[in-house]
């Protein structure tokens, strides 16, 4: 909504109300025009702001809607004026089909309203809602907008709705929402004609990500920001529910420095927390002034409660306190991936978690990530020898296990290995031993840990990391098995630096025994195999692979740059054959701009034509 229309007052402000407002019947507290609304407070100099940084769960309203209360209740205690919080933060983002649901909305609807009549006097807060649009039945269109409600003294005052919609990547909201054409803004103006008016530009997450200066090009027609600039606001907040992937923030603060000063405006951007499904949300709200610079942000990957100051003086923001970014790639994954297993188990309501152990670098990390998700005597790791599994293995899975302080549990499966070996006798008789064979270790232990789960309520991780989802170096109902794939996008080069790292962490304490570091990677399910047996250095696999997948590049640009030609045919060809095993994998947590999971849509049943290569 735009435009000047009644005042009503905030404190000793007046806040200016656009032309009707136009709210779905559920939502309504009254219908009036809110004109000549008045409240008397105490005089102010400045703005205090705030930014609750809340980690929703999807579809909880009754619980995301008491996040915001206490946030706002810490507000009113410190005094703030306005508090931000994310893009859909009663519902929780991404809700996806329960927008679907009409009593969904309608609960929503109801929320709101109790929520606004909940909050502290003399406090301004944006919630992130989803609001019918009355029209889509006569003038067609989606059921619902984004939206941001303005709420204070009890009542909805305003609301606000996202003008761009992302469809890409792990984006669908056109599945969903109706974009809106008004330029955004609410005005708080002084009693006394003394003060300052402030006009507050709001923007929802993909609104801020259009500015083709930045970009080189538009994704949409209109740009949000620059018409909020040409309405003369005095600073621009953005609600966001902002994905992780690795070195997204410096990207989004770049994005930021370069907006405000282009058009010279102070923008607050406000992000969601919190793990949900395989995407992960850290936060790192943050606030830039004028000039670009950071003057307050969020802590990553935590819950946080930041506030700063709107001088009307100066236009433009107090410093307030900075939180440090991570100080290293694997530092801010590792955040990440903790706080996605957390979250996980948490909200799908397990308290225990189980994996397989194997001595090898892959179930290490995922161990490691586990117990300090959850706590380590939260965690079974589960070591199920083979006849080739070697004692070195075992040593370094029960060493691993003591230095993170986890349970472990032995299983030996020759015996089912033999069983299933006889039953399959007569059907296999005369076929040469192989592939399924050595998958069927592989299956048992999949049968295995999922019965432990089924038994025990826990969760079962599955281990695999990226480059083996990539090839298809992995076995369908075996290894695969799990509720979570914890380091599915997780590259094996990365894995290596994330373990290395790990001990580095505190001077003197292992983490990850030095032999599962230093020995060659292998699946030991026949004797003496390594990876490079079947696949090139991971070095190689994964440079190639980031080409292919992340860069888009072709098979002949990437031999073009010096990469064997047999290799990178084998390589795209794995590629294109392992998708059905993918399309059947448990959710992966999203820690790069590229991930198989829900922003991945390829087909299965395909036919493209063979690299030229």
């Amino acid at each position: 909504m735009s435009g000047e229309g009644g005042e009503w007052g905030i404190g000793n402000r007046a806040l200016s109300s656009p032309a009707p407002i136009a709210i779905a019947s559920s939502l309504i507290l009254n219908d009036r025009y809110l004109t000549g609304f008045n409240i008397t407070f105490p005089s102010i100099e400045t703005m205090k702001i705030a930014i609750a940084q809340l980690n929703p769960t999807i579809g909880n309203l009754t619980a995301n809607a008491q996040q915001i209360l206490d946030a706002a209740q810490q507000a009113a205690g410190q005094n703030i004026d306005l508090l931000l919080t994310p893009e859909l933060s009663l519902c929780g983002y991404p809700p996806r089909d329960l927008l679907l649901d009409p009593s969904f909305i309608e609960a929503m609807g109801r929320q709101l309203q109790q929520l606004a009549q909940k909050l502290p006097p003399n406090l301004m807060v944006l919630v992130g809602t989803a609001i019918e649009n009355e029209q889509s039945t006569t003038e067609g269109g989606k059921s619902l907008f984004n939206s941001i409600a303005l709420l204070e003294g009890g009542e909805i005052r305003q609301v606000f709705h996202k003008r761009l919609l992302p469809t890409y990547d792990v984006f669908d909201e056109h599945r969903y929402f109706e974009p809106d054409g008004e330029t955004n803004y609410f005005t708080v103006s002084p009693r006394s004609n003394s003060q300052t008016s402030i006009k507050i530009g709001v923007t929802i997450c993909e609104d801020l990500w259009n500015d083709e200066d930045f970009w080189g090009k538009r994704l949409y027609r209109c740009n949000p920001i620059a018409d909020l600039a040409a309405a003369e606001v005095d600073f621009i907040v953005n609600l966001s529910a902002s994905p992780y992937w690795v070195g997204k923030q410096q990207l989004r603060e770049e994005m930021l420095h370069h907006t405000a000063t282009r058009y010279g405006k102070p923008i607050v951007y406000a992000n969601q927390v919190g793990g949900n499904d395989d995407l992960i949300f850290d936060g790192s709200s943050v606030a830039i002034d004028r000039a670009g610079e950071v003057v307050c942000r969020g802590l990553s990957c935590q819950t946080d409660f930041v506030e700063f100051a709107f001088d009307a003086s100066t236009g433009d923001f107090l410093p307030g306190s900075v939180a440090p970014m991570p100080q290293c790639p694997e530092e801010e994954i590792w955040g990440a991936l903790v706080l996605g297993v957390r979250d996980y188990a948490r909200k799908c309501g397990f308290s225990k978690i189980v994996l397989g152990l194997s001595g090898g670098i892959d179930s290490a990390l995922v161990a490691a990530i586990a117990a300090e998700a959850i706590g380590a005597p939260n965690v079974l790791g589960v070591l199920m020898s083979s006849p080739y599994t070697s004692k070195a293995s075992v040593d370094d899975a029960l060493a691993l296990a003591e230095n993170l302080g986890m349970a472990t549990h032995t299983l030996e499966i020759a015996e089912l290995m033999g069983g299933f070996d006889r039953t399959l006798a007569d059907l296999f008789a005369g076929t040469e031993s192989g592939v399924a064979e050595e998958n069927l270790q592989s299956r048992i232990r999949g049968n295995l840990l999922m019965a432990i789960a089924n038994k025990f309520g826990h969760l079962l991780l599955s281990t695999g990391n990226k480059s083996e989802m990539a090839v298809g170096y992995c076995t369908l109902y075996g290894d695969m098995d799990g509720g979570l794939a914890a380091i599915a996008d997780v590259p094996k080069t990365r894995v290596f630096s994330l373990c290395k790292w790990l001990n580095t962490r505190q001077p003197g304490r292992e983490i990850i025994p030095e032999n599962i570091i230093v020995k060659p990677p292998s699946a030991e399910l026949k004797p003496n195999q390594v990876d490079c047996d079947s696949l090139p250095p991971y070095e190689i696999l994964d440079d190639i692979l980031q080409r292919l997948i992340h860069h888009h590049q072709s098979p002949e640009e990437i031999v073009a740059v010096g990469f064997d030609r047999d290799t990178v045919k084998q390589i795209v060809r794995l590629v294109r054959r392992a998708e059905f095993k993918r399309r059947q994998a448990p959710p992966g947590l999203k820690i790069t701009d590229r991930a198989f999971g829900t922003g991945w849509r390829m087909p299965i049943a395909a036919n493209r034509q063979p690299p030229s290569v």
